[in-house]
């Protein structure tokens, strides 16, 4: 048994993935297990994970017989897991060394709150460039624009993610997953907390917006409305379901001005 579970799928990420893992092999806290989930990478990932498995007994490897996405290989993984917490990482990203500490202290002592993140920096190949932070408590009415967490800062307990069935595998929940797990949380009256630290070095590219393709605006627009109509939301603010349909009719380059503008990552 371990206290922390960290789940991460894994797809082609040979370039990335020594990085994402050396920064949990090193945390400052040490009862944790690593299930890493392979979703049938067609580079040099398996042999990388398998290397790493080899050096430390504390990481686990699973492997996908087809490519499941996100919600599917997380679900795998936090179904093997032996801890009361699963934290949540991805193949490009890397955590502060404290993150797993700060973050266990913080549960252990705040039986409130089911989940907790972190502000976040964002980082490219030439280093960080900016700083994301996202509200310290969230309340309903702040998931109305986007995600109050940063995904994959964020730790929950166990017990309450079984509680709304884990990851919803579906194909409106390709892309937007872990949005969809925390209003299905939020929906039954689980909270969570930011840690105001930047204690997750998430990437993304400093130059370009982040593109989208408009299915999955239109499968955001989805989980909106069922989530929405689970919280009591509609239909006074159903404008919000169809924001990521209007946001996808957006150029760009306008798209870039608004996100500066309102000092946030995402739109």
């Amino acid at each position: 048994m371990c206290k922390v579970s960290v789940v991460l799928p894994v797809y082609n990420a040979a370039k990335t993935i020594d990085k994402c893992i050396e920064s949990i092999v090193k945390q400052t806290f040490t009862d944790w297990e690593l299930i890493c989930c392979d979703d049938c990478s067609t580079d040099e990932t398996v042999s990388i994970l398998e290397r790493w498995r080899k050096k430390d007994s504390r990481i686990k490897l699973l492997l996908n017989e087809q490519n499941k996405r996100a919600a599917y290989t997380r679900n795998k993984c936090i179904r093997e897991a032996k801890g009361s917490y699963i934290a949540l990482i991805d193949d490009d990203d890397y955590c502060a060394l404290d993150r797993l500490e700060k973050q266990v202290e913080f549960l252990d002592n705040h039986k409130n709150y089911s989940l907790v993140g972190s502000q976040g920096h964002l980082f490219d190949e030439k280093g960080v460039w900016a700083r994301i932070s996202p509200v310290e408590a969230p309340k309903v009415k702040d998931f109305l624009w986007n995600s109050c967490f940063l995904n994959p800062s964020v730790m929950i307990r166990k017990s309450d993610m079984e509680a709304v069935g884990l990851y919803r595998v579906s194909k409106e929940t390709r892309r937007g997953q872990d949005y969809d797990l925390f209003l299905r949380m939020y929906a039954k009256g689980f909270k969570g907390f930011n840690i105001q630290e930047p204690l997750l070095f998430y990437y993304r590219g400093r130059n370009s917006y982040p593109k989208c393709k408009y299915e999955y605006r239109i499968d955001e627009a989805k989980i909106r409305y069922r989530n929405f109509k689970q919280m009591d939301l509609l239909p006074k603010y159903y404008p919000y379901v169809i924001k990521p349909l209007i946001v996808g009719l957006i150029p760009i380059s306008l798209l870039e001005k608004i996100k500066h503008r309102r000092g946030r990552g995402d739109v």
